[in-house]
Formats: structure tokens, sequence, C-alpha cells
């Protein structure tokens, strides 16, 4: 069954970008020990990625000229023409998450797949009952402000699954997303 995972990391204070829509303050933390091997596992059980627009213009004008998900579906939520990064797999689509999620859950063939963010798309799976799963690496830092971690219409709640520490005070939580009711989706 595929599952749709949130594989983020974020300030303590629950931010993924300052309030300039930088990640400067996160790429201190890059190359951390056990980084490598457990981003590794994780994309290995990826199908398809979930982007929505602000995350993809950021992609492109931050980018080099490696498309970092070669040979992945990329699904992107957007409103507004944007421009496709040359020889990626991408899917530009508008409308609601429920629309789209089955579709998306198709092509990734039988894996998972990464809702890259940002935390406004993230937020609609989760308000939709379409996210299984949050993957939070949470950084020892404080930005007072900028990108939410998830931007929701109502409350979400989480059961902890698992917990491990990092050197340099970095911690990986991983949450089930609890479901309402009716929300329950199989793919």
């Amino acid at each position: 069954m595929t599952q749709f995972r949130y594989y983020v990391a974020a300030s303590v204070d629950g931010y993924i970008a300052d309030e300039n829509d930088q990640l400067d303050w996160l790429m201190e933390f890059d190359g951390f020990e056990g980084q490598e091997a457990a981003y590794k596992e994780f994309f290995e059980g990826i199908g398809a990625i979930v982007l929505g627009a602000d995350t993809y213009s950021w992609m492109l004008r931050e980018m080099d000229d490696e498309w970092p998900y070669p040979g992945l579906p990329v699904w992107i939520f957007t409103h507004r023409e944007l421009a496709a990064f040359p020889g990626a797999d991408l899917t530009f689509v508008r409308g609601e998450v429920t629309f789209w999620a089955g579709d998306i859950a198709r092509s990734a063939n039988g894996k998972d797949v990464w809702v890259v963010g940002g935390g406004s798309i993230a937020g609609q799976f989760i308000d939709e009952g379409l996210l299984d799963e949050l993957f939070l690496y949470t950084m020892p830092v404080l930005l007072g402000g900028g990108r939410p971690l998830a931007a929701m219409r109502g409350r979400g709640k989480l059961k902890l699954t698992s917990s491990r520490q990092f050197p340099g005070s970095i911690l990986e939580n991983r949450f089930d997303v609890i479901k309402a009711p009716g929300q329950d989706h199989e793919y």
C-alpha cells in the first residue's frame, strides 16, 4: 500500500525556511553524521514526489543544473505557469489534493510518495487525511519566523513511532498521522 510521507527538516520553533525563504540556516547542518544513510534508506522507498509551487520555484532558482529526482514522477501543485526543468518527469496540476491523490499514488508504482513540501502543500494533505507519516528532523536553531512546518486549516494529531538523536543535537522523530473518522484512504 502506497503511503504519503512528509520527510522534512525544521527549526525547533517549527519553520522550514526563514522569513526570506532561505535555507542557509539548514545548510549549516548538511552532512551531519548519519544523514546520508538515513536519507538513502528513506529515499529507496520513494516512487513519486509532490511539490508545491513555491518549493519548486525555489528549487529552480537555487539548484545546479542537475535535477535531484531523476527517473521519479514529480507532481507540482500550482495556480501559475512555471518553467519545466529539462529532462525531469514533471506533471503540473491545479485543484484539490484529494482529486489528484489516486493518480499520484499510482504513479509511485507500489512505493511511497514523498510530500517534499512546502508547509502549505503538506498542510493540505494533513487536512484531507491523506498524509500517513511525518518524518521530522528538528535542527537545534530558532528562527523566530518564516515558513511554517505545516500550514493547515485544522488541527493534526500525531503518534510518535520512533525517535533518535544524531550528533550536534539533531533529532529525528517519526510520527504516524492520526486520521479523523472517515479519512482513511488506501492507495
